[in-house]
């Protein structure tokens, strides 16, 4: 019992702060997102220390809610999402996904080696400058009502072709840091599971539902179709890691599935709830991951800003290239909405120390760096969307 109520305080500890940290960023004209992750790097172990590290180690309690909460918000987000319009710019957000891998990787394998990494050990580095939090950009396309815009399917369509060169990118590094031969069959074969998990679930799912979505009103629950939905969430969550991607690749394309059903505007707004709940707890354990006190040095801070502008300048630069027929200031746009590491970052620099190849103030820099692109991109495409009519296709 007494760890039960320890748990419950502490959930009500970090909703509390969500909360307050969400209202002090709207208060000063910044999405709520970025004052969920600050809340989390003060109530965390850095500051406060009402957060313990070892409650937010992968696999506990709290890492499992927040994961679930991001699944949640991807999914909500694919609701939002129309397989025909992903159609309409699949050229653009392929391009904008090859070379927001491609530039990030070279430039942050570059940085590693002039910090004195093997090239290796470098390219392991620069694995957690390639892959684009979708939930961060999500989180703030969400909140500004600007789903429909030509940039946000672009980043979200991008985002899913980005998740799985990185996966596929931090396959190849992990061979080649573990001493082992490159398996070249393996990576084709993984990189074509990849693909074709996407591509069947994605366009196949999407037929299915167009004609048979009645069957989801089958049970007698008032919120039957919520509840099936759900579990089509969660299944092709656990499916998509099974390929070797992010469990939130999984829950977009069931978010995606589920817009083309005729309850699709019901199961928007049955969703408000779970996500006002649940998804403040990715973030705040988020932010609360960073460890400042490896950073308390003037050498450490000044690593941490470097890396940061090229972990910045590099996925600005890719989105912006291959989005530019879209015009300058979309593919601007664009190109920032692709910056946020978050939670990817995270996971690539907990490989890394595991493995050996991170110390302990490269995995400070390397988490502080994906978190600052979490909270820098936000206020930044808040403001260039809200230049324009939040509701104009631009393009």
């Amino acid at each position: 019992m007494h760890h039960a109520a320890d748990i419950l305080l502490t959930l009500f500890v970090i909703f509390v702060a969500a909360q307050i940290g969400a209202e002090i960023a709207q208060r000063i004209k910044l999405p709520g997102v970025v004052g969920e992750i600050a809340a989390g790097c003060v109530i965390g172990p850095s500051l406060l220390g009402w957060l313990s590290p070892e409650q937010i180690l992968p696999g506990t309690p709290l890492d499992v809610l927040a994961e679930i909460g991001v699944v949640l918000l991807l999914f909500s987000v694919g609701l939002e999402t129309r397989l025909d319009d992903l159609k309409k710019v699949g050229k653009s957000a392929l391009l904008v996904g090859v070379l927001g891998v491609i530039i990030p990787f070279v430039a942050g394998a570059l940085w590693a080696h002039g910090e004195g990494f093997e090239w290796i050990k470098s390219m392991f580095v620069a694995a957690a400058f390639v892959a684009t939090s979708a939930g961060i950009t999500a989180r703030v396309l969400q909140q500004l009502g600007v789903l429909q815009r030509i940039e946000s399917r672009v980043i979200l369509g991008a985002a899913v072709i980005d998740d799985i060169l990185a996966m596929l990118l931090l396959g190849v590094v992990s061979s080649l840091q573990g001493g082992g031969s490159l398996d070249l069959q393996s990576l084709l074969l993984t990189l074509a599971g990849a693909i074709g998990f996407v591509a069947i679930i994605g366009w196949g799912g999407s037929q299915v539902m167009r004609r048979r979505s009645g069957w989801l009103e089958a049970p007698i629950s008032p919120h039957s179709a919520l509840s099936v939905v759900l579990a089509i969430c969660l299944g092709l969550a656990w499916l998509s890691t099974r390929f070797g991607l992010a469990a939130i690749i999984g829950a977009f394309l069931a978010g995606m599935i589920a817009s083309e059903t005729r309850q699709r505007k019901e199961l928007e707004h049955q969703t408000l709830p779970l996500l006002s709940f649940l998804t403040p707890f990715f973030f705040v354990v988020t932010g609360a991951k960073v460890n400042l006190a490896e950073l308390a040095s003037v050498d450490a801070l000044l690593m941490l800003l470097v890396a940061t502008a090229i972990a910045i300048v590099s996925k600005l630069l890719g989105g912006f290239l291959g989005s530019l027929s879209l015009g300058r200031r979309s593919a601007t746009i664009i190109g920032f909405g692709m910056v946020p590491r978050g939670e990817v970052g995270v996971v690539i620099a907990s490989l890394g120390l595991a493995a050996g190849v991170f110390s302990d103030r490269i995995y400070a820099v390397v988490v502080a760096m994906s978190l600052l692109t979490a909270m820098v991109t936000p206020p930044v495409l808040a403001w260039l969307l809200r230049r324009g009519n939040p509701g104009e296709a631009t393009g």
